[in-house]
């Protein structure tokens, strides 16, 4: 299955036309339908319901864009590493993370590692822990940013990041919790929450509310949208402190568990694997400003 074909397929998939996928890719619209069919009888699915004016994705057809849209990143990440990482340190470093204060701890060794080695770029992409894991596994990162204990590391080597996190909860000006100092599970049960989807069937074992006192509103990935909501009073979002300081504290505001529940951050990349020069050096600086 040539790379060609799943770039082809991919535009026309997203433009659902055949004519206006053959005038993006500058090929002949009978030329690009051969090279669809072509692709369907390789792999013996039919991926397009054909109507009059559109093309509409079959679920073998959903199934190869997911599949096409990982190969043909990580084909061009691949290429992209040869082409500028291999001879010298002018590559890009691709890092995963989500809403922590290690991200902004990270972002400053990102601006001293840019001094020493101007060339290198980064390509930061933002998401849950389950997510930078399974784009780490597919070679779609060089390195990610987890949160301990909530995720299993022994697939990886990693560093310890030396800031820490704490469990709170963000709520609105006007609710009950916005002018106290901390807030205890006793005081969110019954109350309408926002939790991370990863950690809503763990409230009893981390924050210690039980199942039945949990009024679960909303499940969410990263907090920006669960936020908005929270700031009209829908309810109070369980999330770490890191993840709110970028919010207006007179709209807004994180209080800290009590008793603590603290959080640790590591830098973590798969093991055995053979990073670039540029992101094994920027690995090596990480490292080294860590023991500084």
């Amino acid at each position: 299955m040539e790379n060609r074909l799943l770039k082809y397929f991919l535009v026309v998939a997203r433009e659902e036309n055949i004519t206006k996928a053959a005038e993006i890719l500058h090929v002949s619209q009978p030329a690009l339908s051969r090279q669809i069919m072509q692709l369907e009888e390789e792999l013996g699915a039919r991926l397009f319901i054909r109507g009059k004016r559109s093309l509409t994705l079959t679920e073998e057809g959903r199934f190869l864009r997911g599949r096409a849209q990982e190969i043909v990143a990580l084909t061009e990440k691949t290429e992209r590493d040869f082409r500028d990482g291999i001879v010298s340190y002018d590559g890009t470093v691709s890092v995963g993370m989500g809403e922590t204060s290690a991200s902004r701890w990270l972002g400053g060794i990102v601006a001293e590692f840019s001094k020493l080695y101007p060339d290198v770029k980064f390509d930061l992409f933002s998401g849950t822990a389950d997510i930078v894991k399974e784009r780490i596994e597919k070679g779609l990162l060089d390195a990610g940013l987890l949160i301990e204990p909530t995720v299993d590391l022994s697939k990886y080597d990693l560093l310890r990041i030396p800031v820490k996190d704490r469990w709170g909860v963000l709520v609105a000006a006007g609710d009950p919790l916005f002018g106290k100092e901390y807030v205890t599970s006793r005081e969110l049960e019954g109350r309408r929450l926002f939790v991370p989807a990863r950690l809503a069937d763990r409230l009893e074992e981390i924050f210690g509310i039980p199942a039945a006192d949990a009024d679960i509103f909303v499940t969410h990935n990263l907090l920006y949208n669960a936020a908005s909501m929270v700031k009209y009073g829908a309810g109070a979002a369980i999330t770490v402190s890191g993840a709110t300081e970028l919010y207006d504290s007179r709209e807004l505001s994180w209080k800290p568990f009590y008793p603590e529940l603290p959080l640790s951050s590591v830098l973590v990349w798969k093991k055995y694997n053979v990073a670039s020069p540029s992101a094994a050096k920027f690995l090596e600086f990480v490292d080294h400003s860590i023991r500084l």
